[in-house]
């Protein structure tokens, strides 16, 4: 970072030094620091006991912070943040059929939830129908099952979807459920640019950390720029990505590292677009990011803020956005259910309560809370009704919506911001160095460095040198769960299966077939997917027949293995 003089008294940060040097000979007589602690972040910055003017002497007010709403965006990318609206309350929902879900989101909106996010089963993030044999086993189990428009058409039955926001947690076949959701939206009479939502459709991610992908990387990153160029047209209320790093630390990174391997995906994907020959302006104000929430309280606050500074100069600068909703980082955030613990579960809704706040003091525009129950199935009503109404305590009764970024100006948060910027750069040099985003995933550098990150916290958890509680100390000998979980019923599967077995009988199969072979004919020229996936939807082709077709021409990913 280059920064002009602050304006700072030089006389007053030496007298802050010496006196501090003298406060720290006062102390070495005091109680040694606990044994075996460590005394940094999870991503390993050390941590000082007390920060002065001293740590951010270098930091300039305008250049670096600014006012909320204004470049770069350190403090908010909202003028008033929550004082004008509070953050879009989601809660991850989908088990079973489209029918249970369909329930469950009613019951959500029904309790003030103001925006749903769908969770789709194995089978369906991987392209997948009910009734193909990889789905045995899995239908419905850790999300809902859809497998063609008359699913999508049940999912959202009696939801009017010109009035409510939708994220979709969906990748490889993203393109595909969007066409479905387009399409069901059209059969209830919505435009489409009355759409309000978000496909999450981040593949670079899948390569590195959760593995559902479909096609290899150039076919893949040529359907995203498709979902850009199509939504920025047809589409404009729609965040056609959800770059996200969620799905990173869960898979075992550092926040550091969640925070530079996200954004580096980010930015690879902006200059894809650009290649196409798209103006920047054209598709990078639709575009949004997801991180993870997790225990570490200030770390979390300064990477979203460092997050939203990096994205802002390196779209104008590095990039030339002239629009400054081109600039801003619009987030989601969910707590980190990595973090959760089958032991004592009741202990997370206290860890949920504490991620969720802090993703609201780094200034998350959407948030998911995770249900206490998670680790042992998908949530029940209870547990689901706690996770939303942590967030409205919070919204409601703490006063902290009031004031925007609290913390900002604390020397220790704009000392931790300053650090994961920096960190963020170093690790941006060596991805640029291998050649880029996509060649770096292809040598396997970020998969490794998430594989050594959960190594070393793992074995920092043995040595307890970090403690969960319930788990690694405060454990209660023959603890038994004590709480109702989810099940889903064999019969899910079987409902499904019926369902498509009647589907395929019923529906026009000549005009599908004639769907399939236009989307062929697409995938193996240049014009833009989008249309011939919706009309595929319209005619009832499943998920799996698409993929299928696409898959007749791109082929399928298979990984380089690590070890």
């Amino acid at each position: 970072m280059t920064h002009s003089k602050p304006v700072k008294n030089e006389k007053e940060m030496d007298d802050i030094k010496k006196e501090k040097k003298k406060w720290e000979e006062t102390i070495k007589s005091k109680p040694k620091p606990r044994k075996g602690v460590a005394f940094e972040t999870i991503s390993g910055i050390p941590l000082d006991m007390l920060y002065t003017p001293c740590d951010i002497e270098n930091l300039n007010y305008l250049k670096d912070l600014g006012f909320p709403g204004e470049y770069p965006f350190t403090r908010s990318v909202r003028h008033n943040l929550y004082r004008g609206r509070l953050w879009t309350m989601r809660q991850f929902a989908g088990f079973g059929t489209a029918k249970d879900t369909n329930k469950r989101y009613k019951f959500l909106l029904e309790h003030g939830e103001t925006g749903l996010s769908v969770a789709f089963d194995f089978p369906t993030l991987y392209g997948r129908d009910s009734d193909d044999p990889f789905s045995e086993g899995e239908v419905g189990k850790c999300g809902v099952a859809i497998s063609s428009l008359k699913d999508m058409e049940t999912l959202f039955d009696g939801i009017p979807l010109d009035r409510v926001s939708t994220s979709m947690t969906i990748n490889g076949p993203a393109p595909m459920l969007w066409a479905f959701y387009i399409a069901a939206a059209e059969n209830q009479g919505v435009s489409r640019e009355k759409l309000i939502g978000t496909i999450q459709n981040d593949i670079l991610k899948e390569y590195i950390a959760q593995k559902s992908w479909l096609f290899p990387p150039e076919p893949s990153m040529r359907l995203i720029v498709d979902t850009f160029e199509f939504g920025s047209k047809s589409v404009p209320k729609w965040n056609t990505i959800s770059i996200s790093g969620y799905h990173i630390r869960e898979a075992g990174s550092t926040a550091l590292q969640e925070l530079a391997f996200t954004l580096k995906d980010g930015l690879t994907y902006v200059e894809e677009g650009i290649k196409r020959g798209l103006d920047v302006d054209s598709f990078a104000p639709r575009l949004s990011l997801f991180f993870d929430s997790h225990s570490d309280f200030f770390e979390e606050i300064a990477k979203f803020r460092a997050a939203r500074r990096i994205w802002a100069r390196e779209m104008r600068e590095t990039f030339g956005a002239k629009d400054k909703h081109s600039w801003l980082m619009r987030f989601h955030t969910q707590t980190a259910g990595v973090s959760l613990t089958a032991k004592q579960p009741e202990n997370n809704i206290v860890r949920v309560a504490l991620q969720a706040l802090a993703a609201i003091l780094g200034g998350t525009q959407s948030l998911h809370t995770n249900s206490m129950d998670e680790t042992w199935a998908l949530p029940t009503e209870k547990a689901v009704l706690i996770a939303l109404r942590t967030q409205q305590i919070i919204a409601y009764e703490s006063g902290i919506p009031n004031v925007i970024d609290p913390l900002g100006g604390s020397y220790f948060i704009e000392s931790l911001t300053n650090k994961l910027e920096q960190g963020t750069y170093e690790y941006f040099d060596k991805i640029d160095k291998l050649g880029g985003m996509i060649k770096a995933i292809e040598v396997n550098f970020p998969q490794r460095e998430l594989t050594e990150a959960s190594f070393r916290f793992q074995k920092s958890m043995e040595k307890k040198e970090r403690i969960s509680v319930g788990v690694n100390e405060f454990v209660k000998e023959g603890e038994e769960l004590e709480i109702p979980i989810l099940m889903i019923d064999k019969s899910v599967e079987e409902e499904q299966q019926k369902k498509l077995e009647s589907l395929r009988k019923e529906r026009d199969n000549e005009r599908v077939e004639r769907a399939l072979e236009q989307i062929r004919k697409t995938c193996d020229g240049n014009e833009n997917i989008m249309p011939a996936l919706i009309e595929a939807a319209h005619s009832y082709a499943t998920l799996g027949e698409i993929t299928q077709a696409m898959k007749d021409v791109f082929g399928e990913y298979e990984e380089t293995p690590i070890f």
